[in-house]
């Protein structure tokens, strides 16, 4: 297993994303082109000399593949007797979004985006055959992208020989074997119900399953009945592949029933709900945008928020700021927020400290306090900081924040209380009876 900080050619591994059971994906930083990548690393099987060759296969086949909705492979190559295969990295997966609220607006989104890649492979005449919400990886502007077809490089060879597949969306025929086009319709079927319905149906799949009224209350009847026809239990009364499931819901979606949005309704002063939140964040920019260095939107509500905050004055998002659109050129493994590269400790979280890559100094105007600690090195500290990136002495001092006279009832630190709902420092409501 590769570590943090580790070199790997002109990558540097930033975290370990996931573990599975033929490969390993990390988070790293390409220190050539200055961007995050993805780097899926096959565990190696010195038992199986030829089992690199079904990677090498997967990449061929993800290269014939151009489309918005289908991830893309950048680079492939052996680095350091490693095979590498190097895509773009998203926020997450669709797997991950599932597990949050969603307006039938971005379920929608997310439908339409589920088939359109999937439609794209079958054109091509390739099945996927492990068609489940962890395979979308989920890009910013809740783009979706279908990756990782290591099982559909073996449909190629033999039709017959996989049963390949994730439990939970496989269609029955392919567990015993026999998969198909219609079999990645199905899983497609499942996908579109839980994100609909917020429920995953389970075999017998009769219908309706677990879920429906949430379906039918949502959708036109049209659309449910696409839903319904792609999880037949029989193949053949199934769509024949994902361009005519696609094609079906793209003649009906905009038939569904639209929900009243709140956040749209004309208040009685004549602006829009969502308008006047802007000028609200507008405002709040110009006052205390320098001091707080809210350069970034709030990966949920948008509004502006900073790294160093622990979670969104706004809605109360823990960690609202995406990793991969940090200003520092490195990422603490525990808790995803920046460091530097001379740092020996992540000033945001307590843990182990780091293998630094340089013995250089770097300067930096943000320094302008100092650690407490008088046996520590260079003693510099950063505005809201928790712990000093030198020595990893706790910050005690109450960080004020310049403008606001205003501190949080529950840490002591500063608040904007007249724009934010939560202190985002330990997410206290901001509300009269918790400030000093």
């Amino acid at each position: 297993m590769l570590k943090a900080r580790q070199r790997l050619g002109k990558y540097r591994i930033e975290k370990r994303l996931s573990r599975g059971p033929l490969a390993n994906v990390y988070q790293a930083f390409d220190t050539i082109h200055l961007n995050r990548v993805a780097l899926k690393i096959p565990h190696v099987d010195k038992q199986n000399p030829h089992y690199i060759d079904d990677f090498i296969k997967e990449v061929q086949l993800a290269f014939k593949l151009e489309h918005p909705n289908v991830l893309p492979v950048q680079n492939a190559s052996y680095i350091d007797e490693h095979f590498v295969i190097a895509t773009p990295l998203g926020i997450g997966t669709l797997g991950d979004r599932l597990e949050k609220r969603m307006s039938l607006h971005t379920a929608m989104l997310f439908a339409d985006q589920v088939l359109a890649g999937a439609a794209f492979a079958h054109s091509k005449r390739i099945l996927h055959c492990d068609i489940k919400p962890e395979n979308y990886i989920h890009f910013p502007d809740n783009v979706l992208k279908l990756g990782d077809f290591g099982f559909a490089r073996r449909i190629l060879r033999s039709v017959k020989g996989s049963g390949s597949g994730t439990l939970g969306y496989i269609a029955p025929e392919q567990a015993m074997g026999r998969p198909s086009f219609h079999s990645d319709v199905f899983s497609l079927g499942l996908i579109l119900f839980r994100l609909f319905s917020g429920k995953l149906p389970e075999w017998p799949y009769d219908w309706p399953p677990e879920g429906y009224k949430q379906l039918r209350d949502k959708l036109h009847p049209e659309l449910v009945e696409v839903i319904r026809k792609s999880i037949e239990i029989s193949p053949a009364a199934r769509f024949s592949d994902a361009v005519a499931m696609h094609a079906a819901f793209d003649r009906v979606k905009r038939r569904t029933r639209k929900q009243r949005s709140t956040n749209k309704k004309t208040t009685k002063n004549g602006l829009r709900g969502i308008s006047w939140q802007k000028v609200r964040w507008q405002e709040f920019q110009r006052r205390f945008k320098k001091e707080l260095e809210t350069k970034h939107s709030c990966r949920r509500c948008k509004g502006p928020v900073a790294e160093s905050m622990n979670n969104c004055p706004w809605c109360s998002t823990e960690r609202p700021v995406s990793s991969e659109n940090s200003t520092f050129p490195a990422q603490c493994p525990r808790c995803s927020r920046g460091v530097k590269l001379d740092w020996n400790y992540c000033a945001w979280c307590y843990g182990p400290g780091f293998q630094k890559e340089t013995n250089r100094e770097f300067t930096d105007k943000r320094y302008g306090a100092k650690c407490a600690n008088a046996k520590c090195d260079r003693r510099v500290l950063m505005p809201f900081m928790r712990y000093c990136p030198w020595c990893r002495t706790k910050v005690r001092k109450n960080w004020r924040l310049p403008g606001a006279g205003k501190r949080c009832g529950g840490c002591g630190w500063g608040v904007a209380k007249e724009f934010w709902r939560f202190c985002p420092w330990c997410r206290t409501p901001v509300k009269k009876g918790h400030h000093r």
